[in-house]
């Protein structure tokens, strides 16, 4: 114990809070670090343009190109980023032994048998997505499409991934999120608005019919403001995703990139932990669209794991990132977006809570306006530090000459 760390240890108790048992608390708290930052949402089994109304943007050297590589670089990341966190994979990420090949609707469990020798290597969990874009099927609808053999192609690639979500919990003794979101919408102002979203919540109800072990495997729907190509209508809206959930006991997933930008996550969290068992975030960092930024220690960042925290929910809240930039080294970019995830998080457990609540409570907006202000200037680094040291990693800069030398060493000769 560093005499920095002492010192704010100190500092902090002066306010009512312990940090070392904001240490505690956040040393088991997990997070879905997303595999599609390695390779720029590619997949391994997608010889053509990412589609579904997403984009990376950048062309920085050692994007990972191959199984092996994005594996190699998921190590790499989790080594520098302190505490046991869950890997979140996408359906097109399945991989194949030489000469062979299952579209989406065909794909079996032992097509990620290398996910699983990767996570009980790393004594952890998986999450999974199904892939509804970059597909040849995927024209701007999929489950919503009125071609009902297109439809039916995307249902059954649902289905698929559900049973793959329960081999992945059954495999690492974890629980598996399996989150669904599709791009489907349309460019223009549509003719019908309803008829989509009916085929859609039919496709969805067909998909959990299936039959799963509700104990082990967790699914979520998703929904977005607008992509690219569907700026006028998306069928998974806000009210349609949320709909659905609610009324089918399906776990609600925000995402705080697929809102209208004056719109906050951090407001919605407690609205629906009063109505929702379980809710998930995936978080990201949207610059005036879904943008998907790393993720920074910004404000919105920290409101959202504020309300993770104060209300208690770290058991009730699946936490994942989702991001991807391809203009900065790639590696970097999932231990920077993690971390701040992880800094947020304890930002949220260094504050007094408790006390803040009872001055809103007793109307004392003043009080509550300087102790709100006066924290933010407490030496959280110091603390950050000596819960990264505990982990096994640096809690400084010094973590990115390790990116430096891996960068050198291995993602430069990637050409």
């Amino acid at each position: 114990m560093n005499e920095r760390y002492e010192s704010a240890k100190q500092m902090y108790a002066k306010y009512g809070v312990d940090t070392e048992a904001a240490i505690e608390k956040l040393s088991k708290v997990s997070i879905s670090m997303h595999c599609w930052q390695a390779d720029d949402v590619l997949g391994f089994a997608n010889n053509g343009p990412l589609t579904g109304g997403i984009q990376t943007t950048g062309n920085y050297p050692g994007r990972a190109r191959n199984p092996e590589e994005v594996f190699a670089d998921l190590d790499k990341a989790l080594s520098l980023i302190p505490g046991t966190h869950k890997i979140n994979v996408h359906a097109n990420y399945a991989i194949f032994e030489d000469g062979e090949f299952a579209d989406r609707d065909a794909l079996e469990p032992r097509h990620f048998k290398k996910w699983v020798e990767f996570a009980k290597a790393h004594h952890t969990g998986l999450d999974f997505n199904p892939t509804y874009f970059s597909h040849p099927k995927a024209n701007g609808l999929t489950l919503s499409n009125p071609n009902e053999e297109i439809r039916q192609f995307w249902v059954h690639h649902g289905i698929c991934c559900m049973k793959i979500a329960e081999y992945f919990a059954n495999e690492t003794g974890f629980p598996c999120v399996i989150n669904f979101w599709t791009g489907d919408g349309l460019k223009d102002v549509p003719a019908d608005r309803m008829g989509p979203r009916l085929r859609y919540m039919k496709s969805l109800d067909e998909i959990f019919d299936c039959g799963y072990d509700k104990s082990k495997v967790f699914p979520t729907v998703e929904s977005k403001v607008f992509g690219i190509g569907v700026e006028s209508y998306t069928v998974g809206s806000a009210e349609f995703a949320l709909s659905y959930a609610m009324t089918r006991g399906i776990t609600p997933l925000m995402d705080n990139g697929h809102y209208h930008p004056t719109e906050v996550v951090s407001d919605k969290i407690p609205a629906l932990l009063c109505f929702a068992p379980k809710i998930a975030l995936h978080i990201t960092r949207p610059i005036r669209w879904d943008s998907d930024h790393v993720v920074a220690f910004d404000d919105e960042t920290r409101e959202m794991m504020k309300e993770v925290v104060r209300n208690n929910a770290l058991d009730r809240v699946f936490l994942a990132t989702d991001y991807f930039d391809a203009s900065i080294n790639r590696v970097a970019a999932l231990v920077i977006g993690m971390r701040n995830v992880q800094k947020a998080l304890l930002y949220a457990m260094l504050s007094p809570n408790t006390e803040m609540k009872e001055l809103q409570d007793s109307t004392n907006y003043t009080k509550l306006l300087m102790l709100t202000e006066e924290v933010k200037t407490l030496p959280l680094g110091d603390v950050w530090a000596e819960f990264c040291e505990r982990n096994g990693v640096k809690g400084c800069k010094c973590w990115f000459k390790e990116i430096e030398a891996y960068e050198r060493d291995v993602l430069s000769k990637r050409v």
